[in-house]
């Protein structure tokens, strides 16, 4: 089986940028002859870039550790399954099935165990790559946001920032379909015309017009009910500035203060106790435990049509992911973002199609 791989090494810290070649280098690695019992050789086909990555990058006080210092950058990816080791459970793991590879990280081929590896069974009308998106770490995120939190009800204003990628995308639709007035910002007349016209948003405001404060207030005359946050900064500032009393704030990200070295928080903080706001933070991994009914919802929405998926996939293989990982800041993806790793053209024939 001696073969040999590239992989993504963590390499330097970003100071506070990251730089594709000095942040990361390429590395060559050699798989094991054999497997060991109970061991899995998987292919990566397609690696989820996300903006949490920017923060596993650095040395503090997380949700999870940080990445060390010239080891495999962390990452999951859709995979399919190559080998089994001897022990294995051919009733969950055989060659040819699609899983998702948790714990590879930024790798073309990677050995990996029952525990690290979730199998796909892939619902009606769906795909495994929707396992990278909708039905993946971003559309759960979207989903116990709103569920959790935000608690949408008909008729309520709700605001989504960052709203044309991988998971403000999805939680906008899931507002919409919990019957909220639902209005995104997203950079550019492009992504606001997809928002409105693709997928079903209220309205849309750029947030690189000059004049996307007034519009702000213009669009939210009696406030704003829900807010889901993925950028921060001034966008969350004006928000709070526009905040119904009793309104949610979901602090899901805060994309634009990332690569800054002096992070800007709100001046409009005092809203907070005037307005009598909530603003929580959340983890996806916190509700682990309620995910497979999420992924039900999810599905059902994606097969009735009133969810859609958009993936943003650079082509390329894996010495791509650096300089998409930038790109990804600078918001150059509508949807989620993927870098194909190996196309499928070169899986296992006879295996299930993405």
């Amino acid at each position: 089986m001696s073969k040999t791989f590239k992989q993504i090494i963590y390499a330097e810290r970003p100071d506070p940028t990251i730089i594709p070649d000095r942040t990361f280098k390429v590395q060559n690695a050699s798989l094991p002859a054999t497997l060991q019992p109970h061991e899995i050789l998987v292919r990566a086909h397609y690696l989820s870039l996300d903006a949490a990555m920017r923060s596993w990058l650095t040395a503090k006080r997380s949700y999870i550790a940080p990445v060390e210092l010239n080891t495999v950058m962390r990452g999951m990816s859709i995979a399919q399954i190559l080998d089994t080791g001897s022990g294995v459970d051919a009733t969950k793991f055989k060659k040819g099935d699609w899983v998702i590879a948790n714990a590879a990280g930024w790798v073309e081929y990677a050995v990996e165990t029952e525990k690290t590896l979730e199998r796909i069974d892939v619902p009606e009308g769906c795909s495994p790559i929707d396992f990278m998106s909708v039905l993946g770490i971003t559309g759960l995120t979207a989903y116990f946001g709103l569920e959790e939190i935000g608690k949408v009800q008909p008729g309520e204003t709700v605001v989504v920032s960052g709203a044309a990628g991988a998971t403000g995308s999805v939680a906008g639709q899931i507002a919409k379909i919990k019957g909220g007035r639902v209005i995104g910002i997203a950079g550019g007349k492009d992504k606001c015309d997809f928002l409105v016209s693709s997928l079903g948003f209220d309205a849309a405001i750029d947030y690189k017009s000059p004049d996307w404060r007034q519009q702000l207030r213009d669009l939210t005359p009696n406030y704003i009910d829900v807010y889901f946050d993925n950028v921060g900064g001034d966008i969350l500032d004006a928000c709070l500035g526009r905040a119904a009393r009793n309104s949610r704030f979901i602090m899901c990200g805060a994309i634009s203060q990332y690569n800054t070295a002096t992070p800007k928080g709100p001046a409009n903080i005092l809203n907070v106790i005037s307005q009598r706001i909530t603003i929580k933070g959340f983890i996806v991994f916190d509700y682990a435990a309620k995910y497979e009914a999420a992924r039900k919802d999810l599905a059902k929405w994606l097969a009735d049509g009133s969810l859609k998926r958009k993936e943003h996939i650079v082509k390329g293989g894996i010495e791509k992911a650096p300089a998409a990982l930038v790109d990804l800041y600078a918001g150059g993806n509508t949807g989620k973002m993927l870098v194909e790793i190996a196309p499928l053209s070169e899986a296992l024939p006879g295996s299930a199609k993405l």
